[in-house]
């Protein structure tokens, strides 16, 4: 026994050494502890091996996550709704007689050819994209294709009506859903959201999601993760035209939160259309209650004027924000914010780059300084490996119920289950990273027995958990709407909004 006490201390002496010399190689060294941890015990076998890394943070997560001290009772929320239609991106292109090739992006997709680059394009890169198709009769062809397609599975779409699913599975919220809701889509709505008649129409709106897994292979592209790629020819979400009868119905249903979404829709549509309908959205949505917090849901977008546009007059009048690392990144680039001389995230995001990019975003467009007039006070940002939540202080409480909450949905849902598995999912995570990756920084570490790692920069709290990444994710649509759901449902609204 004294001697496993000695490589024990050994191993933590040697650590803290390489970690004065590398910060990031306790992790790595971490991870191959964890393979041989269950070796480790006496020949007799009486002792009870330890727990990994990942039932470590498992267990902590339920003692962590608590409800808040006030809910909310009533949730708004829209604006885009549909069918979304989930196949194999490969099979599918197979389907339609196209040959692997190169990958390249395009902001819309006119033919099957534009399809076939884009997705190679970020199945490379293991991101997720969503872009509008603009030939109505071909993505019709290729919408049937799809549907027959062996293995087609049929599910709730649009990030409005995913949250709303989502919220509604708590049976003490009440959730309105407004958005073009079709006969096929009203039908698979949890019983408790409400419709109200305007947003009911006689057909559904289908987006298409081609899937791929991790390490899944078309001709020399291979993808380094399992992720999505989404399109559509969607008009109505595209314009956005529920948004009216979305707020219009707000002042008889008096919801504590509105959660809105779906004004990445509107960018495949043109120049010409998104430019006066933001600016009609924009005096819509200013005219929501100043008590009730508004929470918006970003989705990727390729268009930089469009984006400054959404951060220049959108994000000021909203509370909260919902993003991934690659609407993060693409938000920098559009407002000339720090880092947006990256051209993209090389593997797991630096966690000091997000921390700058959330904080100027806080600073310059939200209410980090107290003068500002901006309602925004809060961004929920979630990647692959990791989760973070960004407050300005003395306006949201029970950040850190939210922050892991939202990570263990993810980690659940991706292996397509109820609870956590623990034998499914991996740590990806650094347990080392530093706040910031310009100085002064502070060099912080994850703790697994508590893995909610917390500092602060100016009046901006920061609330950051690993995410235990599913090993073999069964589906990784609407996994960004589950997340923003389950962190709204422990947030707690502290101050006046």
């Amino acid at each position: 026994m004294w001697k496993s006490a000695v490589v024990v201390a050994l191993l933590a002496l040697g650590m803290g050494y390489l970690y004065q010399n590398d910060p990031e190689l306790p992790t790595q060294v971490l991870n191959y502890l964890r393979e041989s941890l269950p070796q480790m015990q006496p020949s007799g076998g009486s002792e009870v091996r330890p727990p990994t890394l990942e039932e470590a943070i498992s267990r902590a997560w339920q003692i962590l996550i608590t409800a808040p001290a006030r809910r909310w009772g009533k949730v708004a929320v829209g604006v885009n709704a549909c069918v979304d239609v989930v196949v194999s991106g490969v099979g599918l292109l197979q389907a339609l007689a196209l040959e692997p090739g190169s990958g390249n992006d395009h902001e819309v997709l006119h033919g099957k050819e534009d399809l076939k680059e884009a997705f190679i394009h970020y199945m490379e890169k293991g991101a997720a994209a969503e872009r509008f198709f603009s030939d109505k009769e071909v993505f019709q062809r290729i919408a049937r294709a799809a549907a027959e397609y062996p293995g087609a599975q049929v599910y709730v779409g649009g990030n409005a009506a995913l949250i709303g699913q989502k919220l509604a599975s708590n049976p003490q919220l009440v959730v309105l859903l407004c958005g073009p809701v079709g006969p096929k889509l009203h039908e698979m709505l949890d019983e408790q959201i409400v419709v109200p008649p305007e947003s009911l129409q006689e057909t559904d709106e289908y987006h298409l999601i081609l899937e791929y897994k991790s390490g899944e292979q078309w001709g020399t592209s291979r993808a380094p993760q399992a992720n999505r790629f989404i399109l559509s020819h969607d008009v109505s979400n595209g314009k956005m035209s529920a948004l009216e009868t979305f707020i219009a119905s707000l002042e008889e249903f008096n919801p504590d939160l509105v959660v809105l979404s779906g004004l990445h829709m509107m960018e495949g549509m043109g120049r010409d259309l998104w430019e006066n309908r933001l600016t009609e959205a924009v005096d819509v949505i200013s005219e929501v209650n100043n008590e009730v917090p508004i929470h918006l849901e970003l989705a990727s977008m390729t268009d930089k004027d469009y984006m400054n546009r959404i951060l220049q007059e959108v994000m000021p009048i909203v509370s909260s924000v919902g993003l991934n690392e690659q609407e993060l990144l693409f938000l920098t680039q559009s407002g000339g914010g720090p880092h947006s001389d990256l051209a993209s995230w090389d593997g797991i995001p630096d966690v000091g780059r997000v921390s700058d990019i959330l904080l100027w975003v806080l600073e310059q467009h939200g209410r980090a300084d107290p003068e500002s007039e901006s309602d925004l006070t809060r961004i929920h940002f979630h990647t692959l490996a990791y989760h973070i939540l960004a407050t300005v202080d003395g306006h949201w409480g029970n950040q850190v119920s939210a922050v892991a909450a939202g990570a263990r949905v993810a980690s659940s849902q991706a292996c397509g289950l109820q609870t956590v598995d623990v034998t499914k999912v991996v740590l990806k995570a650094p347990l080392n990273f530093y706040s910031s990756f310009t100085e002064p920084r502070e060099s912080l570490t994850v703790d697994v027995m508590n893995p909610v790692t917390v500092w602060r920069r100016g009046n901006v709290s920061f609330h950051l958990t690993p995410v235990l990444v599913c090993k073999q994710p069964l589906r990784t649509v609407g996994l960004g709407d589950a997340i923003s759901a389950e962190g709204l449902l422990f947030s707690e609204v502290t101050s006046e909004h």
